[in-house]
């Protein structure tokens, strides 16, 4: 009895078995859907490329499927993972082929015994690194390409090739307490390498800085348990890997995908299906549809973050303002924003773009005004509970100012609850942004965005469904990628968790 309590312990908390499991679902839910797809009912015919995807998935899922079982009896007999289990997983890093992002995920966490923050950086740094590079290959089969397209190719090889080194070395040398010194420069050039969008690389450039440079051992302490944490969360972690792929090729589309293919008609190629020139076919207009997806990401992030981003600061000043002086203060601020929040946040987006005009900038401007009140909520409720602890009535009777108590001592130790509420409500934007767009009330009609491909894909929904699917599809992975990585943050900057 006590030995059958002592591997489940050990199923519930390795993190090999646990991600086997996800990988298995997830890897099965996606063969079925390609056995559904391949067959057009139609045309009373087969797609032969759905059904090599097919047969590859359930060739995929059948060896995850073999692996599971394999950990699970190595841990009931050795109560450890033998390390010819995991050598197995170094086949299954091939299915990067096949764009399994969680197959692959999967056998990096395998194949490692030593999993720091650093390494796991490094291992999704690389996936992004190789999507990004898969994702802008299939503009070859396009007439013609951007003129920056083999430099952006190249490099963007030279990059997956300087993670591989970086996986290796950080897999070597890299502990969870500390770097080699001599890890300071991949660090800054890892920082460098960020400007291309893969945010993976600057989180591991920076803790390799950190590390290197033996800073605060507390701070590197808190920063490694937050994001073991994260990297605990299977769903946050495939969340964030989403957001970073999505702002990377948002980034780097410039670079290699010709914006022409996604704003000019093309009355030769209406409505074509997907096909290895247009990927995922084409619109009412003959636009590919996988360019103006690509572009449209851009849209999509930029009014997301900045419609969050500029009412958080306004909505967390004025309630850090309102709940440290309380009284007089208090009730002129909060009563002034109870009137905004009882306007239905939609209804006065709607209100604002009809009087100025739709366009990008009124849109953030629309959507930022409503979510003031919440944000000074969220803060005010913080700093009333801060303001009495005894770290504040120290630097009160040290002769602190105001401004100094409130902007160095109690807003850094607020900004955990902000943080996740900005994340979640990213998502929300989102949503919000493709809406108006789908009304007529967003980003300009020939514009590239979701929610405008959308609209002209619902037209479509009965004869050309893949018009609406595939953006459709886009905004449900990235709000949800959002809410996943807003819940991971949540429990690791969780005081109590902590």
């Amino acid at each position: 009895m006590k030995n059958s309590l002592h591997v489940k312990l050990l199923l519930k908390i390795t993190q090999e078995y646990v991600n086997s499991h996800f990988t298995l679902v997830f890897s099965l839910l996606f063969s079925l859907l390609f056995l559904a797809y391949s067959y057009n009912f139609s045309t009373q015919s087969w797609r032969p490329i759905v059904l090599i995807f097919f047969v590859i998935y359930a060739i995929i899922t059948a060896y995850v499927g073999f692996l599971t079982l394999r950990i699970k009896q190595d841990l009931a007999s050795y109560s450890d993972i033998r390390k010819s289990t995991r050598l197995l997983g170094y086949p299954l890093l091939l299915t990067i082929v096949s764009g399994n992002i969680f197959s692959t995920s999967f056998a990096f966490l395998l194949i490692s015994r030593s999993k720091t923050a650093e390494y796991t950086f490094a291992a999704y740094a690389l996936i992004t690194q190789l999507f990004i590079i898969g994702i802008s290959a299939l503009n070859l089969f396009k007439p013609y390409v951007t003129d920056t397209y083999l430099l952006a190719m190249g490099l963007f090889l030279l990059l997956a090739i300087f993670y591989i080194v970086m996986l290796m070395l950080c897999t070597k040398f890299v502990t969870s307490e500390a770097a080699p010194k001599w890890m300071l420069l991949p660090g800054i050039l890892l920082l460098i390498a960020s400007l291309t969008g893969n945010l993976f690389a600057t989180l591991l450039g920076y803790s390799l800085i950190q590390k290197a440079r033996k800073a605060n051992p507390s701070t590197i302490e808190k920063w490694q348990r937050i994001w073991e944490k994260i990297l605990r969360n299977t769903m946050a972690v495939f969340g964030l890997f989403f957001i970073v792929l999505m702002f990377s090729l948002s980034v780097t589309s410039s670079w290699t995908f010709d914006y022409d293919f996604a704003i000019e008609n093309n009355y030769g190629a209406l409505l074509q299906t997907p096909s290895l020139e247009y990927p995922l076919g084409t619109d009412n207009y003959g636009r590919d549809l996988f360019s103006r997806i690509v572009f449209g990401a851009q849209i999509s992030l930029i009014v997301g973050f900045f419609s969050t981003i500029i009412p958080a600061l306004i909505g967390g000043t004025l309630g850090a303002f309102s709940g440290y002086y309380g009284k007089a203060t208090d009730n002129i601020i909060m009563r002034s924003l109870d009137i905004l929040y009882a306007i239905p946040g939609i209804l006065l987006a709607i209100a604002i773009i009809a009087a100025f005009g739709a366009n990008t900038m009124n849109l953030i401007i629309a959507l930022s005004v409503g979510a003031i009140p919440t944000y000074a909520r969220t803060m005010r409720a913080n700093v009333m509970q801060l303001s009495n602890f005894e770290f504040v009535e120290s630097a009160r009777a040290l002769g602190a100012s105001d401004a100094a108590i409130i902007f160095k001592h109690i807003v850094p130790n607020s900004l955990a609850p902000m943080i996740v509420k900005a994340t979640l409500t990213i998502g929300g934007a989102v949503i919000s942004t493709s809406s108006l767009s789908f009304l007529g009330l967003g980003i300009e009609p020939h514009i590239p965005e979701w929610g405008n491909i959308l609209k002209v894909g619902s037209t479509y929904l009965e004869t050309h469904s893949y018009v609406a699917i595939f953006p459709g599809l886009c905004i449900m992975l990235l709000v949800l990628s959002f809410n996943f990585l807003g819940d991971g943050l949540r429990d690791a900057l969780d005081p109590k968790s902590n």
